[in-house]
C-alpha cells in the first residue's frame, strides 16, 4: 500500500462536500499537472490511502484520510468545453488526463493545520514535499513515516 496527498479549495471541494455524496466516493477530478497525473495514472491503486487537504484558505490544513476505490481513467471533464478543467488538446482516444475515485475513511476531529506540520519539518517531517519550498503539486506521495506521524497528530 501506498500513500499519498490530494489538495483540495474547500471552496471548491471540501471534505464535508466528499462526506455527502453518495457512499461517500467521488472521482478527483481536474488534474492539470504532469507530475500529478502520472502519480494517479501509474502510481496508485485501489486501496491506497491519502490525506485529504484543504488549500488556499484561511488555515491550510490536513482534514482527514480517504481510500483510492477506483484506479486511473480518463478524466471526462477534459472532454467537456462547458466544464472548468476542460482542456481542447486532450483527445478521447489517447487521454492526457486522469482521475481516480477517493471514498472519505476519516474526517479529523481537528484538523493538522500547516503551521503545525511546519513545526516538525526539521525533524520528524524533514524531507515531506508538502513543505517543501515552492511545492504547487496536487497529488503527492507521502512516505510511511510520515503518514504515522501525521495522524499521530490528529
Amino acid at each position: 500500500m501506498s500513500f499519498w496527498l490530494f489538495k483540495s479549495e474547500p471552496g471548491e471541494f471540501s471534505i464535508d462536500d466528499l462526506a455527502r455524496k453518495r457512499s461517500k466516493t467521488e472521482h478527483w477530478d481536474g488534474v492539470r499537472n504532469y507530475q500529478a497525473r502520472n502519480f494517479m495514472r501509474d502510481e496508485m491503486r485501489k486501496g491506497d490511502r491519502a490525506f485529504f487537504y484543504h488549500s488556499s484558505c484561511a488555515e491550510p490544513a490536513v482534514v482527514g484520510t480517504v481510500r483510492i476505490s477506483r484506479e486511473a481513467y480518463p478524466d471526462h471533464t477534459a472532454f467537456d468545453p462547458d466544464d472548468s478543467h476542460f482542456d481542447p488538446k486532450s483527445n478521447p482516444k489517447q487521454p492526457t488526463w486522469f482521475m481516480v475515485d477517493v471514498k472519505l475513511q476519516e474526517r479529523f476531529d481537528r484538523p493538522v493545520t500547516l503551521a503545525e506540520l511546519k513545526r516538525y519539518a526539521d525533524r520528524e517531517l524533514a524531507g515531506f514535499r508538502l513543505l517543501a519550498r515552492g511545492n504547487r503539486l496536487s497529488v503527492m506521495p507521502v512516505t510511511e513515516s510520515h503518514w504515522n506521524f501525521i495522524l499521530s497528530l490528529r
